[in-house]
């Protein structure tokens, strides 16, 4: 999904950001040849890393610079897409570029596939104040922010930022999902039953929303709904961490009669996208 997430941002900044006009000529280049750049990241990475590498010699500048990062980040290779992605983020802020904010956040989000949160934190801080992120990229910004508080123990702060992604983000199911892991930490069942409801409405087939909305159904007693959410979970990624996290706590079921357990302290808190 984190690919898929990149993508997406490369579209939204692929446009100048002069309000209200289109430049002509030199840029109209540079963002075809992004655009095929980006397109060939799909199908051969290494190809398209080439790609970048040739024409930043040339003047691509941090066009080249986000090809490389999305390049490196299709083959998983997040410390380098991360690094490509603040290096274009450096340059556009040199040009004084508007898209500098969200190189800056497609940095974050790549700092967190590598399980690097304070990384992510501080390139995800500067994505923020620069001022310029509005609507869904804002919110999505938050939304990874607030991840990588969740993995530095800030839990306090990411609610914060968890709030403000619901306002931004709202058809997220990840925002939901991870504000009702959030509420359920906090002692909040309501609000961990109400939240994990909206993420089910957006991402019903989802084993980490399903393996949630098990913990939290869980923390209320209710072993019917426990039950189901587990192994929906378990069925949709039998073979994942998910997956065998919802195995393990089916298991507690067999020959008990006690009352059901959250899989784990900590589960449900989606740290990569």
């Amino acid at each position: 999904m984190i690919l898929t997430l990149l993508l997406a941002a490369a579209s939204v900044q692929a446009g100048p950001l002069q309000a209200g006009r289109r430049q002509a000529g030199p840029v109209d280049a540079q963002e075809g040849r992004f655009r095929q750049c980006v397109a060939l990241t799909q199908t051969d990475p290494a190809a398209a890393r080439a790609e970048a590498g040739r024409w930043r010699i040339s003047g691509g500048r941090y066009f080249a610079r986000e090809c490389a990062g999305i390049a490196f980040a299709a083959e998983k290779s997040w410390p380098s897409a991360a690094g490509e992605f603040e290096e274009a983020a450096r340059e556009a802020q040199l040009a004084k570029d508007a898209r500098a904010a969200n190189y800056w956040a497609q940095a974050g989000n790549a700092w967190l596939a590598a399980a690097q949160p304070a990384k992510a934190r501080t390139a995800l801080d500067s994505a923020l104040t620069a001022g310029t992120l509005t609507g869904l990229p804002l919110g999505e910004a938050q939304l990874d922010h607030a991840r990588a508080l969740v993995a530095i123990g800030d839990l306090e702060s990411a609610r914060t930022d968890i709030d403000l992604a619901l306002t931004n983000a709202a058809d997220d199911p990840l925002a939901w999902l991870l504000s009702a892991t959030l509420a359920r930490r906090e002692g909040n069942p309501a609000r961990a039953k109400k939240d994990i409801g909206e993420a089910l409405k957006r991402s019903a087939d989802d084993a980490s929303v399903q393996l949630e909305a098990g913990n939290i159904a869980a923390l209320a007693g209710d072993e019917t709904g426990a039950r189901a959410a587990w192994g929906q979970a378990a069925r949709l990624a039998p073979d994942t961490p998910v997956g065998r996290s919802a195995v393990t706590a089916l298991r507690q079921f067999d020959g008990q009669g006690t009352a059901p357990r959250p899989s784990a302290p900590n589960s449900g808190a989606p740290i990569g996208r």
